[in-house]
C-alpha cells in the first residue's frame, strides 16, 4: 500500500470530494472535516485493504479501481463503482471487521478515519458532522438493503420457496 500524508482541506481537495457522490449533501465546512481526517491510498492487484476481524476504523471511499469483499475466503461483492462506501459497518456497529476487502487491479481509494483528531473542530461541529456520516451511511446501508432485497426475492422465486 501506498499512503499519503492526511490530506488538506483546500479549495481543489473540497472540490476533488464533491465529485463523489455520497459527499455531495455535505458543507463545505463539513468536507473540509472529512479531509483532515482523511488520506489517499493506492492498493496493488491482490493487496488486503481491510481484514475479516480486524479492528481499524477507517472507512473507504473507491475513487478508482475495483475491490472484492470476501466472507470466510467465499467472495460475496465485487465493487468498482466510484465514490461506492466500504468499511462502514465497523463504525455502525464498533464490532470487529465482518468481512475482508482485497483489491482486484491497482486500486485508489479515499481513507477516512472518523475517529481521528481534528484540532480545528469543536465538540459541537464534531457531533454536526458524525450526524452527517450516520445519515450518509444510513441512505447507503438502506440500498443495500433494497438490492439484498430484490436478490433474495429473486431466488426464492427461482427456487420455489416462499
Amino acid at each position: 500500500m501506498i499512503e499519503s500524508k492526511y490530506l488538506k482541506d483546500s479549495v481543489q481537495n473540497i472540490q476533488k470530494l464533491m465529485t463523489i457522490p455520497p459527499l455531495r449533501k455535505f458543507e463545505t465546512r463539513h468536507l473540509g472535516q472529512l479531509i483532515r481526517l482523511s488520506k489517499i491510498r493506492e492498493y496493488q492487484p491482490g493487496e488486503v485493504i481491510i481484514k475479516e476481524g480486524g479492528q481499524d476504523t477507517w472507512i473507504y471511499f473507491l475513487l478508482s479501481g475495483r475491490v472484492r469483499i470476501e466472507k470466510t475466503g467465499m467472495k460475496i461483492a465485487t465493487i468498482d463503482t466510484v465514490g461506492e462506501i466500504f468499511g462502514e459497518m465497523r463504525l455502525l456497529d464498533g464490532l470487529a471487521r465482518s468481512a475482508s476487502v482485497f483489491a482486484v487491479e491497482k486500486t485508489v481509494c479515499l481513507a477516512f478515519d472518523p475517529y481521528g483528531e481534528d484540532s480545528r473542530s469543536t465538540p459541537d461541529q464534531r457531533t454536526k458532522f458524525l450526524l452527517l456520516l450516520y445519515k450518509m451511511f444510513a441512505e447507503f446501508l438502506s440500498g443495500r438493503l433494497r438490492v439484498i432485497n430484490e436478490e433474495l426475492s429473486r431466488i426464492k422465486r427461482e427456487t420455489g420457496n416462499k
